[in-house]
């Protein structure tokens, strides 16, 4: 099996769950946070339902580097289910592309992360999609998964049962 098989199948299966944490998410409340340190909630929705796209900078680029300054290409916080699931297609469907049109020995050339000029990591693409991309967005969506506890709206089973999906 190709290793961008592999990938294109992981991103169907994570994203299935991710857009029922998206979906589930309190309206009304974009500015909550569970702590002083912690995201407000449009913000960690807005980056979770975002970084599927990362993968086709990944693969169409051989590097980025931002300028954390530079505030011109943040993407606009999303507010709503509505908005926040439709992103989350449209950037599932460009990573699908990106996967689907790319080759595992481009996987296996190197890509480079830079702030401000200055290299922060350089990896294998495989790498970078595997840690960046699929690991990135389990992590920030379990800890949407805990926002959604902590407001009261159902957690859908992920990887396996909830308390509010008991039988998976």
């Amino acid at each position: 099996m190709k290793m961008t098989d592999l990938f294109l199948a992981e991103l169907e299966r994570e994203a299935v769950p991710t857009r029922r944490v998206l979906e589930r998410l309190p309206e009304g409340r974009p500015d909550w946070k569970p702590h002083e340190k912690s995201m407000q909630l449009s913000y960690l929705a807005t980056h979770v339902a975002m970084l599927p796209s990362w993968a086709d900078t990944i693969v169409n680029q051989d590097e980025l580097d931002l300028d954390p300054s530079d505030t011109s290409n943040r993407p606009r916080e999303l507010r709503t289910s509505r908005e926040l699931v439709d992103a989350l297609d449209a950037n599932v469907a460009k990573a699908r592309a990106a996967l689907a049109n790319t080759t595992d020995e481009h996987l296996m050339k190197p890509w480079r992360f830079l702030v401000t000029g200055r290299l922060v990591m350089e990896q294998p693409r495989y790498i970078v999609l595997r840690d960046s991309v699929l690991n990135h967005l389990a992590h920030h969506r379990g800890q949407l998964t805990v926002y959604l506890r902590l407001n009261d709206a159902p957690v859908p089973s992920i990887y396996g049962p909830s308390a509010d999906e008991p039988n998976f």
